[in-house]
């Protein structure tokens, strides 16, 4: 059953991880570029909530956290499955 758990948590650290990684990448891809300006300049005169980027950006952050937190709870399975190995 250890064994089990360690796999089963390995597996899910991994894949958190890396799909953390990946989604937290694509929130920052819009605010490192800049776009077109036109559409930046009628961005700017709304209020900050009701502008796509940051929408999309705050998003894109809580599934990242999402992911991270699933990686997190592979850990926890990891270290049960080895307390139960042994």
């Amino acid at each position: 059953m250890g064994a089990l758990l360690g796999l089963c948590g390995l597996i899910a650290a991994i894949v958190g991880t890396w799909r953390g990684y990946v989604v937290a990448r694509q929130a920052i891809a819009p605010l490192v570029h800049g776009g077109d300006p036109t559409r930046t300049a009628i961005e700017a005169t709304r209020p900050l909530l009701d502008r796509p980027r940051v929408r999309l950006v705050f998003r894109r952050l809580a599934i990242s956290i999402g992911w991270i937190a699933i990686a997190l709870y592979g850990l926890f399975l990891t270290m049960v499955g080895l307390e139960l190995g042994s």
